[in-house]
């Protein structure tokens, strides 16, 4: 009988020394291996990655929220937007531009007069290409601005140092000798004009009718 309690006590000890040894460990979360997240979402071990930087910012003078005057880098006078866009002249047509894209590459580039409060002035009219001309040689007009409308649809390219490239479709935007301002097929031996955007402060709303 005294021996059966030795035993049994003895056994107990055991347990208990197997506990002791290994129930710290029973609940226990292993260690986390080294560059992954806890629970709480902080990360162990080595740092994870910085995010890449985000895509570049919108050229400001190309976002539809800017008043502009253009020209040509080989001339002195700036465009005009009367019958035809022209440079320069004493035609009173208008010389302030805002181009607004409208989705991929595409841009209507709309013309507001002076900024003197007449209604006429801050209702704008928009570059159009005129569609009475012949090719190859064809001019811009004005109309009244409708973004749907294809042959209002105008690429603006950034060509380095503050400059840019007009076109319309396959044509740039090109000064002929005695004909102006054209749109031309590109690669025709001509090599596209490039044009200076000067900031002239913020876009007017359209009149409300």
């Amino acid at each position: 009988m005294i021996r059966m309690k030795w035993v049994a006590g003895a056994a107990m000890l055991a347990c208990a020394g197997a506990l002791a040894g290994c129930g710290s460990g029973g609940d226990k979360t292993p260690d986390a291996p080294a560059g992954t997240a806890t629970p709480s979402g902080t990360a162990t071990g080595t740092p994870l990655a910085a995010p890449s930087p985000g895509a570049p910012a919108t050229d400001p003078l190309l976002s539809g929220q800017r008043e502009v005057t253009i020209m040509r880098v080989q001339a002195s006078e700036e465009l005009e937007l009367s019958g035809r866009l022209e440079e320069g002249g004493d035609t009173g047509g208008r010389q302030l531009f805002v181009p607004t894209p409208i989705g991929g590459d595409r841009y209507v580039i709309k013309a507001y007069g002076t900024a003197d409060g007449h209604p006429a002035n801050d209702d704008p009219s928009c570059w159009q290409v005129n569609g009475l001309d012949i090719e190859p040689e064809l001019t811009i007009e004005a109309a009244v601005c409708d973004e749907d409308n294809p042959i209002q649809r105008f690429t603006i390219t950034a060509t380095g140092d503050g400059t840019y490239a007009i076109g319309s479709e396959t044509r740039s935007l090109q000064h002929a000798p005695g004909n102006g301002l054209i749109l031309k097929e590109s690669g025709n031996g001509r090599p596209p004009s490039t044009f200076r955007f000067v900031d002239k402060g913020p876009a007017r709303r359209p009149m409300s009718g």
